[in-house]
């Protein structure tokens, strides 16, 4: 392992893409039903499946919390929304390519304020984009078996894309970027923000440069990772890694890799396939989805109080210490409580020693 004044020399540069699944009833491009846990290859149509001759449609609900998640990440709802073929080969992929959005994403640019513990800092970890997609099934190796099983009840269910910007430079401002995503998507009631179930999931692009330098350095994505302590874990271990190489006068090469949490270290996948090996192009099954000012407009009145506001008005017009502000706001339900409560007496900070 490096020592610290070595790891001093360096910058690390994250980039994470958090994947959130939609609680949305039927799939993004499909009607077959969403429920998790049900038994293997029940949740599935011919669409699904892609047989020849079927046709998607677009869920409209999916759109809509597409713009509720943009609107509170800060971001420019496009207005015109062309989907693509992004096409490669996996088993869990029935069509041999997934519906996405290519280049006009439903939301860009955009900002996520996160708040470090450490220092107790507040500042933007800027989003490029975010974009309307479906997931692919699941793949089952099962222990002993030679056959690897395919169960296609997660295809088609309607995913969001948050990419952010390579802007997190360290492993805890990634473990509170995607805090603060998935108490806004819980806010929001768009997605349960469970990871262990697979609802949400992080991969991380990692590079390290230089201190000074500004050219970025040949970047390596972790995949699929399904807790927040793992992601932060895995950002720890391939700094270290990455750095080890450089001082050894190694190069890296850009490469997909997992992360294993037993051991708590990385190894390659896969070479990183260019995005023309995608070969995406305009999906032609599909009509632009326009969103009209009015339809925007019907969204942005149905927002809730998202986590920062009520943050916001615990301290200031409740006179509460951002500790307590803090607690109260980490869950919806316990924060809309805690106003309820607070609309029936004055002695607030009681109300809140109580509430927690």
């Amino acid at each position: 392992m490096p020592s610290k004044e070595i790891k001093d020399k360096y910058e690390l540069v994250v980039g994470l893409e958090v994947h959130v699944q939609l609680l949305t009833n039927s799939k993004m491009y499909a009607s077959d039903s969403t429920e998790f846990g049900n038994l293997p290859n029940t949740n599935i149509s011919v669409i699904t499946l892609g047989h020849p001759g079927t046709l998607p449609k677009v869920n409209k609900r999916a759109v809509e919390f597409a713009m509720k998640l943009g609107l509170a990440c800060n971001c420019e709802i496009t207005r015109t929304n062309i989907f693509a073929r992004k096409n490669y080969f996996y088993p869990d992929l029935p069509k041999g390519y997934q519906l996405t959005q290519d280049k006009n994403p439903v939301c860009v640019g955009g900002y996520v304020p996160v708040t470090l513990e450490k220092t107790g800092k507040t500042h933007d970890v800027e989003l490029t984009r975010i974009h309307m997609e479906e997931d692919a099934g699941k793949s089952m190796h099962l222990a002993g078996e030679v056959d690897t099983l395919v169960d296609y009840n997660r295809a088609g269910v309607p995913l969001l894309e948050i990419v952010t910007e390579p802007c997190i430079r360290s492993s805890e401002e990634a473990y509170q970027f995607i805090a603060e995503i998935r108490k806004l998507v819980r806010y929001l009631e768009i997605c349960d923000g469970n990871m262990e179930e697979g609802s949400m999931r992080c991969d991380a692009n990692i590079s390290i440069r230089l201190k000074g330098d500004t050219e970025l350095g040949k970047k390596v994505e972790v995949k699929n990772m399904n807790s927040f302590r793992n992601v932060a874990r895995a950002i720890e271990h391939e700094f270290e890694r990455q750095v080890d190489m450089m001082e050894k006068g190694e190069s890296i090469i850009s490469e997909t890799r997992t992360f294993d949490a037993t051991t708590g270290l990385t190894s390659g996948m896969r070479t990183k396939e260019d995005l023309n090996d995608y070969r995406y192009f305009p999906e032609p099954d599909l009509s632009p989805v326009v969103i009209s000012e009015e339809w925007l407009e019907s969204i942005k009145v149905s927002m809730p109080s998202l986590p920062r506001e009520l943050f916001k008005r615990f301290v200031e017009e409740y006179g509460l210490p951002e500790y307590d502000a803090n607690v109260l706001t980490d869950s919806k339900e316990i924060a809309l409580y805690f106003e309820e409560l607070c609309s029936q007496t004055k002695n607030y900070k009681a109300a809140s020693n109580w509430m927690m």
